[in-house]
């Protein structure tokens, strides 16, 4: 079986999706998103963006290690 272009945005996409709601979830327990976007400090808008940076690539780290330990030889596509 070969991962196709939907697998694959698919897995882009959830990641963002749920590495975004994880890290602003994360930022605001730990009181770095307590204010909004445009009165936050600097500091605080880096720390929030390396969260949901962070998050995001571990969800789409787990999503693809997922698709290719339970699809049967899955295999990414040949882009040439």
């Amino acid at each position: 079986m070969e991962a196709t272009t939907f697998d694959i945005l698919m897995i882009l996409s959830l990641g963002v999706l749920a590495g975004t709601g994880t890290g602003l979830v994360i930022g605001s327990i730990a009181g770095i998103g307590r204010h909004g976007w445009a009165s936050m400090p600097a500091g605080d808008r880096q720390k929030t963006l390396l969260l949901i940076l962070a998050c995001s690539s571990t969800f789409i780290a787990l999503l693809s290690w997922y698709l290719f330990q339970y699809s049967e030889g899955a295999s990414l596509p040949a882009l040439f």
